[in-house]
């Protein structure tokens, strides 16, 4: 595979890259992003949910321009500046401040439920976008796998208890980054894995920027050197590199079944908030995590493909 393969045209294409590679991208993904949440908690405690939501994406840009300058990328064109809009709402803007606000007033863990939910929204929306056509037993696994997860969060979260505010900005939080996953893995497929990522954090600057201003007061001195490095993972790492890595194996698709692996960031999430943070860790974690696992092994394992009698050429899809 060339350099250049990423860049494909307007349709989505067909990829002959094994379906293994995307997995592995797609892991290496995950494993950057399953420390978002913990460390998001930690930075809040010194420093302004508004703040990190938005300066993290500043940081991420100001990269982000640095990169496609030096590389030389070619501008976007016509409507790919729209899509790249809708991407960057989903991921830049949407999922890190609605997580932001969230996690003042709810711990890591509970946070950790918002990841069990996106890949089964991921993947419908990339059905829907990208028209991808799962298998029934997809759908299958994906729902067991879900299920698996929320319970495996819920235990280790305590329970919901009566709805909060907080559950209501997780739930907008998924929506907003399903449709910026699905998205950006299909612009991923024209502009390149990185490329997507970068073109949305520059497309967001300006808004960014404006309201990480607002959000600087005089409380921003007291934060000690631990929560001023949470925040720089989350700008560099989270919302930059680890999308790198996100956006390839989503381009390499196929996205529904890529999209699965998320289902493992709970397990890492949760382990990481008792690593750094001191919450609780049960035997629960051993065996919802076990589950979890099989459950999204089990469905990246089922292919897209038709069933073997039917030939290639039959298709139209």
């Amino acid at each position: 595979m060339s350099h250049n393969s990423s860049a494909t045209t307007l349709s989505p294409p067909v990829v002959s890259t094994p379906t293994s590679t995307g997995i592995l991208w797609g892991l290496l993904g995950v494993a950057a992003f399953s420390l978002t949440v913990p460390l998001t908690r930690v930075a809040v405690e010194g420093l302004s949910p508004l703040f990190i939501g938005a300066g993290r994406a500043v940081v991420a840009a100001i990269l982000a321009a640095l990169a496609l300058a030096v590389t030389r990328q070619p501008f976007p064109r016509g409507i790919q500046w729209l899509r790249l809009a809708v991407t960057a709402g989903g991921i830049v803007a949407g999922f890190p401040l609605l997580t932001t606000f969230a996690l003042t007033s709810t711990s890591a863990s509970h946070g950790a439920v918002v990841i069990a939910l996106l890949p089964a929204a991921t993947a419908t929306v990339a059905v829907i976008r990208g028209r991808e056509r799962p298998r029934l037993l997809f759908w299958v696994l994906t729902a067991l796998g879900v299920i698996a997860a929320l319970v495996f969060a819920f235990l280790q979260s305590g329970g919901f208890g009566s709805l909060h505010w907080a559950d209501l900005l997780l739930l907008g939080a998924v929506v907003a980054a399903a449709i910026g996953y699905a998205e950006g893995g299909l612009l991923a497929r024209e502009l390149g894995a990185w490329q997507t990522i970068s073109w949305a954090l520059v497309v967001a600057l300006p808004a960014m920027i404006v309201l990480t201003i607002i959000s600087v007061g005089p409380g921003i001195q007291s934060a000690t050197p631990v929560q001023w490095a949470s925040f720089a993972y989350l700008g560099v790492v989270s919302m930059f590199l680890g999308f790198f890595a996100w956006y390839r194996g989503l381009a390499i698709g196929p996205m529904a079944q890529v999209s699965q692996i998320q289902l493992v960031q709970p397990v890492m999430t949760i382990a990481w908030a008792a690593l750094l943070l001191g919450e609780s860790l049960t035997w629960t974690t051993a065996a919802g995590g076990l589950v979890v696992i099989l459950c999204a092994g089990a469905a990246v394992r089922v292919r897209l493909n038709p069933p073997s009698n039917i030939k290639p050429s039959t298709i139209n899809s």
